[in-house]
């Protein structure tokens, strides 16, 4: 289940192979354009303030899924929080006609980064309210953390991606087994 919240907090991209260093691509112009192009927006270059609150909301709701995925849940002064990010970027709702049926749709009346990070802080806000919150995981690579939906009906997805995190530590476990044995061996 890919998000947009998901991709906004994992914008913070860490060597998951080695524990190299990690890359803001919030710093990233060219990342940024890609991500306003997915919402459809034309958003003008971020200045630093703008950046410095795309890192805060980034970083909270890094915070916010590994507490969920520990099983805790947001506290007043979170969600004091989100609705002030989502009251940055106001919404116009209208009726449209889509062939005979109805449909009411909420149309973004800004499109500047105050929009987008409105709109990332309702895609989080409506996954809490929409969806099965239990589910959310932090990648158990740790130099992953990848924030990921687990939809599997087993409930027991660990790693973001199995042929990459999940491969590479089962290699791990594997090596770090056959090196105990080794040093049991010599020692024996």
């Amino acid at each position: 289940m890919e998000s947009l919240w998901m991709d906004f907090a994992n914008s913070m991209w860490r060597d998951w192979k080695s524990g190299g260093p990690s890359v803001d691509r919030l710093e990233q112009p060219q990342w940024r354009q890609s991500f306003t192009t997915k919402l459809q927006y034309a958003v003008n270059e971020a200045d630093q303030e703008e950046l410095e609150r795309a890192r805060l909301l980034r970083d909270r709701l890094l915070r916010y899924a590994g507490n969920l995925a520990a099983g805790e849940l947001l506290e007043g002064s979170d969600i004091e929080y989100l609705n002030k990010v989502m009251a940055g970027g106001p919404v116009v709702r209208r009726l449209m006609a889509d062939g005979p049926a109805l449909r009411r749709v909420l149309e973004p009346a800004g499109s500047g980064w105050g929009q987008v990070l409105a709109d990332v802080a309702a895609d989080f806000a409506g996954m809490l309210s929409e969806q099965d919150i239990s589910r959310i995981r932090c990648c158990d690579n740790p130099d992953c953390r990848w924030v990921f939906y687990d939809d599997t009906r087993s409930r027991t997805k660990r790693y973001c991606d199995d042929k990459l995190c999940g491969n590479l530590m089962k290699v791990r476990r594997h090596r770090a087994r056959r090196k105990a044995e080794a040093h049991k061996e010599k020692n024996s």
